[in-house]
């Protein structure tokens, strides 16, 4: 599977479980709530005769919300649990400056 094909999968989980409240790698002047995804390297992948057999992508989901317990953080791991094969919760913070609740995941395709 190449690696534009894995990513579209995240890309279509998050937007099939969000609508269109979802952004690949920028956070526009919109307010809240948001989610914004991107692909950050590679990991842990396999290779054999210095060609990759089956490569892993990482990534990073940033979501925006001002509702305490969001029905949408449940959304975002359905879409996770659908697309991706390593996920986890990495940081929840509220942010003073822009009082939003910032809620991060990684995530692992392969």
């Amino acid at each position: 599977m190449s690696v534009q094909d894995k990513l579209s999968k995240v890309g279509a989980a998050l937007y099939a479980q969000l609508g269109s409240n979802v952004y690949h790698y920028w956070r526009p002047v919109k307010s809240a709530p948001m989610c914004i995804w991107q692909e950050d390297g590679e990991g842990g992948s396999l290779r054999m005769d210095r060609t990759a057999r089956e490569q892993a992508i990482t990534g990073t989901i940033d979501y925006y919300t001002q509702t305490e317990y969001d029905g949408n953080i449940d959304k975002i791991q359905t879409a996770l649990n659908a697309c991706a094969s390593n996920w986890s919760i990495n940081s929840v913070q509220y942010e003073e400056d822009t009082k939003l609740i910032h809620y991060e995941w990684t995530f692992t395709v392969i």
